[in-house]
């Protein structure tokens, strides 16, 4: 939406500027005495820990005012009280220090995947709210860490690819709410435990020194020999293996052939050099949709390690699905082809699906248009998805594989069931949308511009098709990015979409223009005043700052004592879409402008109810 020459606005300098100034010289804020003690000890747990985990200093925390701890790297924040710590991929080395993170009583989601953290596991039984703990791919040692079995609200738990060893407990059952358990690639020994868990989803004990019949309850019967696989002396009806047979493994009939046994001697070997350096991998995308051991699947290999050998990798990308950020396979392509399918929407790049597989994993399965892409080469498409894979935020749908083949192209995420801020915002056709509330812009803003800013600081990449139709709303209704990074595969001199144009900034509308970090905060810009008016971009008119703000007013006419607010957020939009993409802030200047709006906001609705 390119903008017309316009009046200086005073106003629009100085909030612009406000960002831009040291800390030290804007006005001191005080707080209620009672909280300051209370807000503190978060940020002292956070500390401790990085005190022992970060030995290479990785983390570059400071603590200059009071909230600045919620906005460090991994850190989510509700009414002050850190909620989320999420690390993956972060490279911290050291150790997982008690009385650190486990003072983090209001912890829901503790993600330290993919480092290299070792030593025991603390005693996590005061982290007595955590729904999700994710610790595999470290070299943590020691025993299944009893404190866990605690942890009664606990949905998701991750202990693979570590060193853990001793019996896998059997009063794991009591953790009645688990869906999804993953202690592959161990040392654990020892029985399976009957599981009994009716909402267990996804398992996998893969890889272990696990013996004797595996218990036949209904829960674990749902899971095929995938999830039970590498364990020799496993036995019994679910892995159709008898146990009164004690013929070695490598001679096994029911073994997966040649490519299994060959990968099966890369990791024993690995195993075997236990004091080597640990093969490094990708982080795998966040949180609770791991589709490790899903019920009903085959998969004829293990899960891939990095270092696996190259002959296993070629076989692997002969088109089979390929699984990115370290990912472990829980379903085939013949799965995935015999989906059930539902048309979610086409457009100039790809026509997206929803596919159901085997009746319980939700896939959304973009099938990219050939004659768009065929720009990128095969090689170089492999190669970009891969590091498209590696960016894991809660504001990205996290990206679970791709597949290619004879000028076909699939991506594949996680479903988001609750739509997109598209429909959100403009509602159905045959209704007048209302405007959303200013609170509920300011959250997605928010979380737009949290997933634009960690793409563009975690890589050199850029999103490059920001729109409506591409922010979709969580479980919890959280804003997440998709189609992130993917226009840069795509011819660009071909046929634009009208819906995408309006959004694309002045600078790159010509054909075989390099999309910038730039031109995703013009889009940023865009969408922001989208979610203001509730009008799509086409309609959108074309007004100097000033005359900007007196629009947004006009359609919000019903939100007089929300004006100056109001005013903010669109200051932001407006600086965000300026026609000189030097005159436009980077993406994490606009994020800190809308937390500045948001801290400010939350300060003076503090002060107004304690004079009411």
């Amino acid at each position: 939406m390119p903008k017309t020459k316009f009046k200086p606005v005073l106003h629009l300098f100085f909030f612009f500027i406000w960002v831009s100034i040291p800390c030290f010289s804007r006005p001191v804020i005080t707080y209620p005495p009672q909280t300051s003690l209370l807000f503190s000890t978060d940020a002292v747990s956070i500390l401790s820990f990085k005190s022992k985990a970060d030995l290479d200093n990785k983390l570059l925390y400071a603590l200059n005012e009071r909230f600045d701890y919620c906005q460090w790297r991994g850190v989510k924040c509700a009414q002050g009280r850190v909620v989320r710590y999420i690390l993956q991929n972060a490279a911290l080395r050291g150790v997982f220090p008690a009385n650190s993170l486990s003072k983090l009583d209001q912890l829901r989601v503790l993600s330290l995947r993919n480092n290299s953290l070792s030593g025991p596991i603390p005693d996590l039984s005061s982290l007595y709210n955590l729904k999700s703990l994710f610790l595999g791919r470290n070299n943590f040692s020691g025993t299944f860490p009893p404190s866990i079995l605690s942890l009664h609200r606990i949905t998701s738990l991750d202990l693979s690819y570590n060193e853990l060893a001793g019996p896998i407990p059997a009063n794991l059952t009591a953790l009645e709410r688990l869906n999804v358990l993953r202690l592959e690639w161990n040392r654990f020994d020892g029985p399976v435990p009957a599981l009994n868990q009716s909402f267990l989803l996804i398992f996998n004990v893969s890889g272990n020194n696990l013996t004797g019949k595996i218990p036949v309850t209904p829960t674990l019967s749902k899971f095929n020999k995938t999830a039970f696989s590498l364990n020799p002396d496993l036995c019994g009806e679910i892995i159709n293996k008898a146990c009164a047979s004690r013929a070695p493994f490598f001679g096994s009939p029911s073994a997966s052939g040649p490519l299994v046994l060959l990968a099966l001697a890369v990791v024993k070997k690995q195993r075997v050099d236990s004091k080597g350096t640990k093969p490094t991998t990708i982080a795998s995308p966040e949180v609770t949709n791991s589709n490790a051991g899903n019920s009903r699947t085959h998969i004829g290999e293990p899960p891939e390690r990095k270092t696996m050998m190259p002959e296993i990798q070629r076989l692997k990308k002969s088109g089979n699905l390929v699984f990115v950020g370290g990912e472990v396979e829980g379903y085939s392509l013949e799965q995935l082809m015999r989906a059930s399918a539902e048309l979610l929407g086409r457009g100039t790049m790809a026509t997206t699906y929803k596919a159901v597989v085997d009746r319980q994993l939700i896939l959304t399965v973009k099938r990219l248009d050939a004659g768009r892409t065929a720009v990128t080469g095969g090689e170089a498409f492999e190669q970009h998805m891969e590091a498209v894979g590696g960016l894991v935020h809660p504001n990205l749908v996290p990206l679970r594989a791709y597949f290619q083949a004879k000028g076909e192209r699939l991506v594949i995420y996680d479903y988001q069931p609750n739509g997109s801020v598209f429909n959100l915002v403009h509602g159905s056709r045959s209704t007048r949308a209302k405007p959303l509330h200013w609170t509920s812009c300011l959250k997605i803003a928010e979380d737009v511009a949290q997933g634009l800013a960690y793409i563009h600081q975690a890589s050199r990449l850029v999103h490059g098709n920001l729109k409506s139709t591409n922010v979709l709303l969580g479980t919890d209704f959280e804003a997440r990015l998709t189609d992130y990074c993917l226009a840069v595969l795509a011819d660009s001199s071909s046929t634009e979409d009208p819906d995408s144009l309006a959004y694309k900034a002045p600078e790159i509308r010509k054909s075989n223009c390099k999309l910038t970090p730039k031109s995703d905060v013009y889009a940023f810009g865009v969408f922001l005043l989208e979610l203001l008016t509730g009008k799509h971009p086409s309609q959108h008119p074309v007004l100097v700052p000033h005359d900007l703000l007196e629009w947004v007013r006009t359609i919000r006419e019903d939100d007089v004592g929300e004006y100056r607010r109001l005013g903010m957020l669109t200051e932001v939009a407006s600086v965000c879409s300026l026609t000189s993409p030097e005159q436009r802030p980077a993406m994490w200047q606009a994020l800190k402008m809308i937390q500045e709006i948001k801290e400010r906001a939350m300060m003076e609705d503090r002060a107004s109810y304690g004079h009411t």
